[in-house]
């Protein structure tokens, strides 16, 4: 009788030393302030900012307050309004450190990733392919296809932008075409990466198969080792490729 009061004595102390303890947990997390922003890069990023430009968004201003305080909500719509990113998401955390506890602000961004940028007279900037204009800036770079010339914005966003978005899903065009000219009566002349040759284009219309038909001639004819033989191909015209020797 006596050993079973004594177990019973012990676990209603086991159970008051529990519920104090909860209890003092909850109010050390209660007060567990912000003391560092983490930023993370979710993904392969084309272009990004810095971590310290990221964190200047986010403003310093949070780092000493209550961790439960922060609106994770309104972090996410200021990271958001910087051109660059796509995406941000916030997340509040509370990690042990030591016998205390930390509470640490986690921001994943998403960056966009351009595909074209644009060089004329009407503006300098890259272009996602969502048709979202990122400006260009010193702080990244982005290793994309450059189109040059007579270019007006609308231009820009729809027709240019569907024709480098299809280059963009094949590896073998996207790999050869590194410029798009415009001339002022709207056709374009494309720059290869290998070959001394340009390509005349013409205007955008048909684009899809006036890209099948060059497609087809680099394959059948260039890639004989005659990479130097010519000095333009033209696709302007109908169901023909013109080869100009030198």
């Amino acid at each position: 009788m006596g050993r079973k009061i004594i177990k019973i004595a012990a676990v209603v102390v086991f159970c008051v030393l529990v519920i104090f303890t909860l209890a003092f947990t909850s109010r050390e997390v209660k007060n567990v302030h912000c003391e560092r922003i983490e930023v993370r890069y979710d993904g392969y990023q084309t272009i990004s900012l810095s971590r310290e430009e990221i964190i200047k968004s986010v403003n310093d201003s949070i780092l000493q307050k209550s961790i439960r305080k922060i609106n994770a909500e309104k972090i996410e719509t200021e990271v958001e309004k910087i051109n660059v990113v796509k995406n941000a998401e916030v997340t509040k955390n509370i990690v042990g450190k030591g016998i205390d506890f930390e509470g640490i602000l986690s921001v994943t961004v998403t960056f966009r990733e351009p595909v074209l940028r644009i060089i004329s007279g009407n503006g300098n900037y890259f272009l996602d392919k969502d048709n979202v204009q990122i400006p260009v800036s010193s702080q990244y770079t982005a290793n994309v296809l450059v189109a040059t010339g007579k270019i007006d914005p609308e231009f820009a966003g729809s027709q240019l932008l569907d024709f480098v978005n299809f280059l963009e899903n094949d590896d073998f065009l996207k790999a050869q075409i590194k410029q798009i000219h415009v001339l002022d009566n709207g056709e374009l002349i494309l720059t290869p990466l290998v070959g001394e040759h340009q390509i005349e284009f013409g205007t955008i219309e048909r684009y899809r198969k006036k890209l099948k038909n060059l497609k087809a001639f680099y394959e059948q004819v260039i890639a004989q080792n005659n990479w130097n033989t010519y000095k333009t191909i033209s696709v302007k015209y109908t169901n023909q490729v013109i080869g100009t020797k030198r």
